[in-house]
C-alpha cells in the first residue's frame, strides 16, 4: 500500500500544480501497476487516506491519550521534510545549497533540514526504554538479521527523548486532525505505522492477526519500526509485532541511487530488458539483507544466463530431448541400478551408481527443508544458492554417466538409462517446485513440461525420489507435457545502460 499524508506530499502536490488527493491517486496507481507487472500478489492494497484507516488512527490516538502518555509541549529542532522527522545535531552537517548559501543537511541522506519551532503533542517515549530493552532481550530473533538487532540495542543505551507526535495544522493540512484539537495534525509516521493495524481490522477484528505480524522494512526506517512503533503499541495496550525483517539497499556501480546522480534504476525497464523472472531471480539471488548490494547490467546478464538459461534450462533440454527419451515419458527407476544404502557417507557405490551419486541424491533430498528454513529466516539468497548448487550437481551427474552413449538394445543398459533420466527429472521437479515463489512463469513452464499437475506442486507434499525409498512414484510412466521450446532464453548484453530517472 501507500503512506499518503505529510508535508512532503503536500509540497509535492503544490509544486506539481495539483491537489494532494489527486497526486496520491496517481502515484498509488503507479505502485499497483508496478506490483502487478512484477507478479507480486497481495491480499490487500491499503492507502492511508482511506476512511477505514483514518478511523483506526483516531481510535489509536484515543488509546494513547487515555493511557496518559501524551502531553502538549513546545518542540524545536531540525526537521527533515523528505524523511518527515526531526534529526539530532549529531546526524547533521553544514553544506552549501544550490545558490551557494550555507545550510544544514542530513548526514545519511543529504536532504536539507530546517529549524522548526512549534507547539505539538509529545509522546512519553523516554518511559518505554526499559520495556523496549526487556522485549528485545526476551526475543533475540524479533529483529533480524542480527546486526540490526544489535543496532537497536545500542540505540536504547543512548538518550531516548520524548517524541513529537503532531504538527501545527496551519503548516500541515494534508493529514488526519488530532481528535478534539483541530489546531493539530497527527504526525505522519504515527499515522503511517497504524496502517499495520488498520489493514487487519483494528480496532474490531485485529485480534485474529495481531501480533502474528512480520514487518519487512528498509534499514533507513529501522528506528521508526523497532523503537517508536513498539513503544506506541505498548502505550496503546497492544503487543509489539512478532518479527521485524530488515533489508539493506541496492547501490549502482558502488554508488548510492540518487535522482541528482541520474542513476536510479527503473524496474519497468529492467523487466523489459531481463524478463520478469530474470529480474526477480537476480534481485532475490544477489540481495543480502544485512549489507548493501551492488547492481549493474553485466552482473545481471552473467548470473541469469549462467544459472537459469544454461544450468537449469540446459538440464531440462538435455534430459527431455527425443534423442535421449524417445518415448517422451517419465521413465522408470531401477532399484538394481541404484540400490538404497543405509548411510551414503560410507557408500562405495552399488549397482551402477557411484559414491558421488549417493552424495548428490542426499543433497537434493535435504533441499526442500533447507530451502523452507532459509525462506522462513528471510535469507532467500541462501536458499537460491543451495538450489543453484544442486542444479550444478545434477548436470554433473548427467554428464558423468553420459546416457547418450548407452545402448538401448541392451536391456541392462536401458534400465540404467531410464534410471539416470528418472533421477534427473525428479531433481528438476524439486527445483521447479521450490522456485515457484521466485520465478513463477519459468517454474510453471518447467513443471508443465514434466507433467506435474497444479495440485502436485505444493511444498508440503514434496517428496523426492520416492522409488529410491521403496515407495511408488506417481509420475513414473506418465507422458511428459508438451515441449514449448527453450525454458529460459539467454539474455543479450545491453547496448545502452537502462538506468533512468524513476517515474
Amino acid at each position: 500500500g501507500t503512506d499518503e499524508h505529510g508535508l512532503k506530499i503536500q509540497q509535492a502536490a503544490a509544486a506539481a500544480g495539483t491537489s494532494p488527493p489527486e497526486l496520491c491517486e496517481r502515484v498509488s496507481g503507479l505502485f499497483r501497476q508496478a506490483l502487478t507487472q512484477a507478479a507480486v500478489s497481495f491480499t490487500d492494497f491499503t492507502r492511508t487516506s482511506e476512511p477505514r484507516h483514518q478511523q483506526a488512527v483516531r481510535h489509536f490516538w484515543g488509546a494513547l491519550r487515555d493511557g496518559g502518555v501524551l502531553y502538549k509541549g513546545c518542540y524545536e529542532g531540525w526537521y527533515c521534510t523528505p524523511e518527515e522527522c526531526f534529526l539530532p545535531e549529531s546526524q547533521l552537517a553544514e553544506r552549501r545549497d544550490a545558490q551557494g548559501h550555507p545550510c544544514m543537511v542530513s548526514l545519511e541522506t543529504g536532504h536539507q533540514v530546517h529549524w522548526t519551532k512549534e507547539e505539538n503533542y509529545m509522546f512519553r517515549l523516554s518511559v518505554f526504554r526499559d520495556p523496549l530493552r526487556n522485549w528485545l532481550r526476551d526475543n533475540p530473533r524479533v529483529i533480524s538479521p542480527d546486526p540490526f538487532y544489535q543496532r537497536v540495542l545500542r540505540w536504547l543505551e543512548e538518550d531516548l527523548p520524548d517524541l513529537s507526535v503532531s504538527r501545527e495544522r496551519s503548516r500541515l493540512q494534508w493529514g488526519i486532525p488530532v481528535p478534539s484539537d483541530s489546531t493539530q495534525t497527527i504526525y505522519v509516521w504515527v499515522d503511517a505505522l497504524v496502517n499495520y493495524l488498520s489493514v487487519v481490522g483494528y480496532p474490531e477484528t485485529h485480534g485474529e492477526w495481531w501480533p502474528a505480524a512480520h514487518h519487512v522494512v528498509g534499514k533507513d526506517i529501522l528506528k521508526f519500526h523497532a523503537v517508536y512503533w513498539p513503544a506506541l503499541l505498548m502505550a496503546a495496550g497492544l503487543p509489539p509485532p512478532e518479527r521485524i525483517l530488515v533489508h539493506s539497499h541496492w547501490t549502482v556501480r558502488g554508488q548510492k541511487m540518487s535522482k541528482s546522480l541520474g542513476n536510479v534504476i527503473d524496474p519497468f525497464a529492467c523487466i523489459g530488458q531481463y524478463t520478469l523472472d530474470g529480474f526477480r531471480y537476480f534481485l532475490l539471488r544477489q540481495g543480502v539483507p544485512e549489507r548493501d548490494c551492488d547492481y549493474y547490467d553485466e552482473k545481471v546478464v552473467k548470473l541469469v544466463n549462467s544459472e537459469l538459461a544454461d544450468a537449469l534450462g540446459g538440464l531440462l533440454n538435455r534430459s527431455t530431448a527425443l534423442s535421449i527419451n524417445p518415448s517422451n515419458t517419465y521413465p522408470c527407476f531401477s532399484e538394481s541400478c541404484f540400490p538404497k544404502v543405509s548411510d551414503y557417507r560410507g557408500a562405495k557405490g552399488m549397482g551402477r551408481a557411484s559414491a558421488e551419486d549417493y552424495e548428490f541424491v542426499a543433497s537434493v533430498a535435504s533441499l526442500p527443508l533447507q530451502v523452507a528454513s532459509y525462506f522462513e529466516g528471510f535469507q532467500i539468497y541462501k536458499a537460491l544458492e543451495c538450489i543453484a548448487l544442486c542444479v550444478r550437481q545434477t548436470n554433473s551427474f548427467f554428464q558423468r554417466h553420459r546416457p547418450w552413449k548407452l545402448d538401448r538394445k541392451d536391456p541392462a543398459e536401458q534400465l540404467w538409462l531410464d534410471t539416470i533420466i528418472h533421477v534427473t527429472l525428479e531433481c528438476l521437479r524439486v527445483y521447479g517446485t521450490l522456485l515457484q515463489p521466485v520465478i513463477p512463469h519459468t517454474a510453471d513452464k518447467l513443471l508443465s513440461r514434466l507433467a506435474v499437475e497444479p495440485e502436485e506442486r505444493g511444498l508440503s507434499s514434496l517428496t523426492f525420489l520416492p522409488r529410491y525409498n521403496g515407495k511408488p512414484c506417481p509420475f513414473e510412466g506418465r507422458q511428459l507435457g508438451p515441449d514449448t521450446g527453450v525454458l529460459f532464453h539467454r539474455l543479450e548484453k545491453s547496448r545502452h545502460r537502462i538506468e533512468t530517472q524513476k517515474l
